[in-house]
């Protein structure tokens, strides 16, 4: 192995807090997977109950030699009610950072991972006019808590997403997703219901705006606390590819999904990417070529990913993390050869010039994946959701190696 990636590279997982804490019981997405209709195929229920059994799952991490672990801190578990602080979460994630260091691993903090509190999405959610004043009291009490102890923060995870699916989702689920945000509203006594993740198409440019200055005032309340903390903000990526003739297409594609994040983040420390996939575009429209399939329906490109941090840091001009990236299949085989063909790909453009701080491989385990339930697999680790038992897939293994072969080829 000749490419090797910087010594001070951070090679991790990610996890969040609502996809496998179990019990996220005040929050806005809990709430509209109970309501009916509903666009949650699925309620998330106990999920992996990490919310408990994380110090096992940090030794796991451990365990596969990485010195990174990304996870959220669950506003609705800090502030359930409105003003109503619970000390009791501020100290739970207390003790997860504190795990994390004592295990080797660097944490990398996600402050809002969608999920958000009942009451704050029954109230205008987003939009609302003192969002940003509310979502940076509640990073303040995060960071005065942590904040000494965590390597890197990320304000909002992929306030693109929705923009993104919109090209992707067939049209009639936009229905249910009115329907089930109406549906919320008249259930909350509230003029509207919003979440993060699921957002009205005629509300998304509204939603954009929002988040911009939700992500600015976050990141000012942050650095407030620690001036020298890197925080930037995460979008969901694909790598956009134009064939002959679909370069309008592309361009307007990214314009339109990813080029407002990544002027936003030219302010910010790093850019976080988050890459599943590869789109083509021919002069009509998108292309899938013929090739092996992942569980998205896309052909499997482990050059997607090298393909989008090229992009993000040309276009932002600041250093990427790699704060997602995997392959959502049933067959872990296709992922242990993905993985390492990815990092490959990805070394060849760091050693090009394009500076990434580190990876985060999503994710640890099996877990909730919002409104398709626990069908998609993408974990390291598959989970038993009776007896709740995780067990270490070939992936794991992979990915383990690999690692090591970096610290071997350094030394």
């Amino acid at each position: 192995m000749t490419n090797t990636f910087p010594d001070d590279f951070l090679w991790g997982v990610a996890v969040a807090g609502h996809q496998n804490e179990g019990g996220n019981a005040d929050s806005d997405i809990w709430f509209l997977e109970n309501v009916e209709p509903s666009l949650f195929m699925e309620r998330s229920g106990d999920a992996c109950r990490a919310y408990d059994l994380w110090p096992d799952d940090l030794d796991r991490v451990a365990g596969l030699g990485l010195n990174a672990f990304r996870f959220s801190v669950e506003w609705a578990r800090i502030e359930p009610a409105r003003g109503e602080v619970s000390q009791e979460a501020l100290d739970h994630y207390e003790q997860v950072v504190d795990g994390c260091l004592e295990r080797g691993l660097a944490p990398i903090v996600t402050f809002s991972h969608f999920a958000a509190p009942h009451w704050f999405a029954a109230s205008a959610s987003w939009l609302a006019a003192d969002a940003p004043q509310l979502f940076a009291d509640q990073c303040d009490r995060v960071m005065a808590r942590i904040g000494d102890r965590i390597a890197a923060g990320v304000t909002l995870n992929e306030p693109n997403l929705e923009q993104l699916l919109q090209d992707k989702l067939p049209p009639h689920v936009e229905q249910i997703k009115l329907d089930m945000l109406a549906a919320a509203a008249r259930a909350a006594g509230s003029e509207s219901y919003y979440a993060a993740n699921v957002i009205p198409a005629s509300a998304q440019v509204e939603f954009r705006d929002a988040f911009t200055v939700v992500h600015r005032t976050a990141k000012a309340a942050i650095k407030a606390r620690r001036a020298d903390l890197s925080v930037g903000v995460s979008i969901a990526i694909s790598d956009e590819v134009a064939l002959p003739g679909g370069e309008d297409r592309r361009d307007e594609r990214r314009a339109r999904v990813y080029d407002h994040w990544l002027e936003v983040a030219r302010d910010d420390d790093f850019i976080g990417v988050q890459n599943y996939e590869r789109t083509y575009h021919g002069p009509d429209g998108e292309v899938i070529p013929e090739g092996e399939r992942n569980g998205m329906g896309t052909v499997i490109e482990p050059g997607s990913l090298a393909g989008a941090v090229h992009y993000a840091h040309e276009k932002s001009g600041v250093p990427v993390f790699v704060t997602e990236h995997g392959l959502q299949s049933p067959d872990d085989a296709q992922r242990a050869a993905f993985i390492p063909a990815a990092l490959d790909l990805l070394a060849d453009e760091i050693a090009s010039g394009t500076p990434v701080l580190g990876y985060c491989h999503w994710t640890l385990m099996d877990n909730f994946e919002w409104i398709f339930g626990y069908g998609p697999k993408l974990g390291l680790f598959e989970v038993d959701r009776e007896a709740m038992v995780r067990t270490a897939k070939p992936s794991a293994g992979a990915y383990a190696e690999y690692v090591r072969a970096q610290a071997s080829v350094r030394s």
